[in-house]
């Protein structure tokens, strides 16, 4: 059983495997919704912003209502991820990389058991950084 290591932020998340020092990508999940904007989630299924509903989230304070509750969805399908790698036996350790809002999100969603496993947690995003950059960040997390 091998360390995992997820690295994520609201649109993609990379699963990693960790073999001493090294870091393996094993999967790369894309939830295309965390890269729209507010306007562009609030629809009436032909495209068409609904100005009212727009309108009366902007000025009741929630402008980011659609796009927390896209971000939860993509945490919960990570954390799913994950329970089948543990219920699998095929992850002993975990190790989460994300920006602080979705890195709560991700520990939320994961069941208890799986949420154990977390050896270590960086609030940082590098979901989009190279492969070296994420293993630099990660080398002394163990």
């Amino acid at each position: 059983m091998t360390t995992y290591i997820v690295v994520a932020d609201a649109a993609r998340a990379r699963i990693f495997t960790r073999d001493g020092i090294r870091l393996t990508e094993q999967e790369s999940l894309v939830h295309a919704e965390g890269r729209l904007h507010e306007g562009d989630l609030i629809t009436d299924g032909r495209g068409d912003i609904h100005e009212s509903t727009a309108t009366s989230t902007r000025s009741s304070g929630g402008e980011d209502v659609a796009l927390h509750h896209h971000a939860e969805l993509f945490a919960k399908q990570v954390a799913e991820r994950l329970y089948r790698a543990r219920i699998e036996n095929r992850m002993a350790k975990l190790i989460l990389v994300a920006p602080p809002q979705f890195l709560g999100l991700m520990r939320d969603k994961l069941d208890d058991v799986t949420g154990k496993l977390i050896l270590h947690s960086l609030s940082k995003d590098l979901s989009k950084a190279a492969l070296e950059t994420i293993q630099n960040a990660v080398r002394e997390l163990r």
